[in-house]
């Protein structure tokens, strides 16, 4: 029996977005990505997001001249998240690559498994939103969108 899955998004221009709170996030990580350390691919990539009490908190990538010992701005910033705000939820989270690409840059895979920990963890949905310095946004409402199948702590009992 074949079946197939459906990935639901929503694509939209940074002109069109009303939400104030969107926004600010997406403004404060495109500006955060000068934090990043990328000295050897020039791929400066940013995360930020917000938690349910309404604060932002930011994240780049730190690279390494062994690449395996880098880290994506994405599990950057969830590590730092979870650590010093352990009772908050967080809500959203935004991806920024700064490079003139044509579509926003999706987290890779060890950032999608790690996104989907934090949110089964948190019994919340975060809303995912990839931005491209063209102005193309995509917004996905649930991280787990991004790994349908995912593995979790649930095949470990």
């Amino acid at each position: 029996m074949q079946k197939k899955i459906i990935i639901d998004y929503e694509e939209f221009n940074y002109d069109d977005i009303t939400d104030a709170e969107l926004k600010e996030l997406i403004d404060s990580t495109i500006k955060f990505a000068d934090n990043a350390y990328a000295p050897y691919s020039k791929f400066h990539v940013s995360a930020g997001l917000r938690l349910d009490s309404g604060k932002i908190v930011k994240g780049a990538n730190m690279e390494n001249a062994s690449y395996p010992v880098s880290i994506c701005a994405e599990r950057n910033l969830l590590s730092h998240t979870v650590s010093n705000y352990p009772n908050q939820l967080i809500t959203m989270i935004v991806v920024y690559v700064d490079k003139d690409l044509k579509v926003p840059v999706p987290p890779c895979g060890l950032c999608r498994q790690t996104l989907v920990e934090v949110e089964i963890r948190q019994k919340y949905p975060i809303q995912l939103i990839m931005y491209a310095k063209n102005g193309t946004v995509i917004r996905l409402n649930s991280c787990q969108t991004l790994l349908p199948w995912a593995f979790d702590g649930s095949f470990l009992d």
